[in-house]
């Protein structure tokens, strides 16, 4: 066999293996992204789950509190404005801290009210929250945990070429809002 048949074959063989390599670390890569954009579809779910619960919250503690009207009315505007299908991750992050306000001042408005707190549909609604908070918060777990893999493809060598080539970008993080990073302070 003359040399260049053997040199052509090696770089065939070569040539074989790199493009095995390009397309296992593509379709590593789109299987990740494809990953992160399910976590963040489940983060959409948890938001829907949780502004429903505040919804039926609203209207639970509307009989009560009629002249709390502008807080209740806010939610309820708050509600109705959120479209989770084209918004950022930021943006969904911004969505959730504005729930997080509402449900503080429902939480302050209900204190003034001992009979509702009382009530058994609003105690039954209050483990719903827990349970959606709950749930909002894994979905907010199992999201960065698909982000950080992903992003760990996308940076390091050598799956870094190929996202380069492909155009595969790092994704952002769903960030805690800053006043959930402080010490809680309980007093008795």
């Amino acid at each position: 066999m003359e040399p260049i048949y053997i040199f052509l074959i090696i770089l065939g063989v070569i040539g074989f293996f790199i493009l095995i390599w390009v397309i296992s670390s593509y379709n590593s890569l789109k299987s990740a992204k494809i990953k992160v954009n399910e976590a963040e579809s489940g983060i959409d779910v948890a938001l829907t789950k949780r502004f429903d619960v505040l919804t039926k919250m609203v209207d639970t503690v509307k009989g009560y509190a009629k002249h709390e009207k502008e807080t209740l009315e806010k939610v309820i505007a708050l509600r109705n404005s959120v479209h989770l299908n084209n918004a950022s991750i930021k943006e969904k992050q911004d969505i959730s801290n504005q729930m997080d306000e509402a449900m503080r001042a429902i939480n302050v408005i209900v204190e003034q009210y001992p009979d509702l707190k009382a009530n058994e549909n609003f105690k039954q609604l209050q483990v719903s929250i827990s349970d959606v908070e709950e749930h909002l918060q894994a979905a907010r777990r199992v999201y960065n945990s698909n982000v950080s893999n992903y992003n760990h493809k996308v940076q390091l060598f050598p799956s870094n070429i190929i996202a380069s080539m492909f155009h595969f970008e790092a994704q952002e993080f769903f960030i805690a809002e800053e006043y959930k990073r402080n010490d809680v302070e309980i007093n008795f």
